[in-house]
């Protein structure tokens, strides 16, 4: 039997950040967090930085990250791609 996981503060919303998973409410990606968090932020240094969130929406989005690691890495990925290719076309 699946079980359904549930993200309280979590959402995907058309038309905000491409339709990719955002803590609700607000338009902050996921990614966002996930970035930080690979820079070595912890949950608090992350709350110092984004200051409109609370630790609760940054373990979400963490939690989020690890349910769905592939999708959101090759996001982050694809980001990475993107900027250089815009970097190298000026």
């Amino acid at each position: 039997m699946a079980t359904k996981i549930e993200h309280a503060y979590i959402e995907r919303e058309q038309g905000v950040q491409g339709g990719r998973p955002i803590i609700k409410g607000t338009r902050t990606p996921v990614k966002s967090i996930v970035i930080y968090h690979r820079m070595g932020s912890t949950p608090e240094e992350i709350q110092i930085k984004l200051p409109h969130l609370n630790l609760a929406q940054i373990y979400d989005a963490l939690s989020y990250y690890y349910d769905f690691k592939d999708e959101i890495d090759n996001d982050i990925d694809a980001d990475s791609e993107e900027r250089i290719k815009q970097e190298f076309s000026q």
